[in-house]
């Protein structure tokens, strides 16, 4: 039915062209060559970056518009995937349709499509949260969670492919400013600084813990502030912004009724010999271990979601503390996709307080690893 209604709206030919599209092989870039390559943005480097991605984005985009439209369970029927599909399929069409790029008028032209397919793209991870929401409002209650492999591990291949083309036309794109910041090349930071970056997140994520609830706890950050270490900071702001937000929502909710004093959130920024690893940690009553697996679904929240069927995600740009049950996963996917990893571990119960008393212990420490890219010549997905 999903594959009819896009026939409906697309022509035969144009759905035939996305499968043979999305049948071909995509070529990887390493953030070396990003690096590299984006340190001298001359005409000539910015036609050959504009000229790659034009052969290279329709497989991308063509890959995920074909998996939108057969995925298990009626997910490809609900009204928001078939939204996301007609994006990917409109996306794929502009592409197609751009001829040749044979000079930099052409580049630039080129330049401000795609520019304008990433902010077309914007609201994909909240529509793909409705449909998976609209799917669950649907489903048999005595399914569980691990029955619905096939949907989660779609949904970590089509994330993680967003997160590659939105960096493959981010890094293009930024290219293009005249007057980049020291140390920076496109959208990598040669000399980030993860102790700034956690800063600037946490104070995002407090902000918005005020505006919730009118109070919200303290953040303390650990680390040392001369650290900096190559990375690309939009992605360690969202990564460390979903963490902390969780932890406030944990603590705030926890002790909001109490007369103790609110524990602060706690941040520590660590530089090792193999990784780089941000250690946040909360006492926000910590995690069930049976819980723990679905923390990284995206069919699991543990907040009241705040989409439904008539949410205008066009306009709205709210960020509200929790509740689309993707923040984590899609963080860790993040963490991945540069070779780290994220790693959530629980502590509830009870334990000796060192002077013979036992006191209960209700706490989660959310380990962020980030692999150093300095020299990293991997493919990205």
């Amino acid at each position: 039915m999903a594959a009819k209604k896009a026939c409906e709206s697309f022509s035969k030919s144009l759905i035939e062209d996305v499968h043979k599209w999305g049948c071909m092989k995509q070529t990887g870039v390493s953030l070396k060559y990003m690096t590299e390559f984006g340190s001298n943005p001359s005409d000539r480097n910015l036609l050959l970056s504009a000229q790659f991605l034009h052969k290279e984005l329709p497989i991308r985009i063509a890959r995920r518009a074909d998996e939108l439209g057969a995925l298990p369970y009626g997910l490809s029927e609900k009204p928001a995937v078939l939204k996301v599909r007609d994006w990917y399929i409109d996306s794929f069409r502009d592409m197609r349709n751009f001829p040749k790029i044979k000079d930099m008028n052409d580049e630039k032209e080129f330049t401000r499509m795609i520019k304008a397919i990433k902010v077309r793209h914007n609201n994909v991870v909240p529509m793909m949260a409705l449909g998976v929401q609209e799917l669950k409002k649907g489903m048999d209650p005595k399914i569980v969670y691990e029955d619905l492999d096939e949907i989660q591990q779609f949904l970590d291949r089509f994330y993680m492919s967003r997160i590659g083309i939105r960096m493959l036309i981010g890094q293009h794109a930024e290219l293009h400013n005249p007057n980049p910041p020291p140390h920076v090349i496109g959208s990598i930071h040669t000399k980030m600084s993860p102790l700034e970056v956690a800063r600037n997140a946490s104070e995002s994520a407090r902000a918005i813990c005020l505006r919730e609830y009118g109070s919200a706890p303290e953040i303390d950050i650990y680390g040392d502030t001369g650290f900096t270490f190559p990375y690309v900071p939009t992605h360690l702001q969202l990564m460390v912004f979903e963490l902390v937000k969780n932890s406030l929502r944990a603590v705030q909710e926890r002790f909001m009724d109490s007369d103790k004093v609110t524990p602060p959130v706690r941040i520590i920024v660590a530089d090792g010999i193999e990784d780089v690893a941000i250690k946040i940690s909360d006492e926000g009553g910590g995690i069930p271990r049976r819980g723990l697996p679905k923390i990284f679904t995206y069919l699991y929240s543990t907040a009241k979601s705040p989409l439904d069927e008539h949410s205008d995600l066009g306009t709205d740009d709210r960020v509200t503390m929790a509740g689309y049950g993707y923040g984590i996963p899609i963080s860790r996917l993040y963490a991945q996709y540069f070779g780290g990893n994220l790693q959530i571990i629980s502590l509830e119960g009870y334990g000796g307080s060192g002077t013979g008393t036992a006191m209960l212990i209700e706490r989660t420490d959310a380990y962020l690893h980030l692999s150093r890219l300095g020299d990293s010549k991997e493919p990205l997905p």
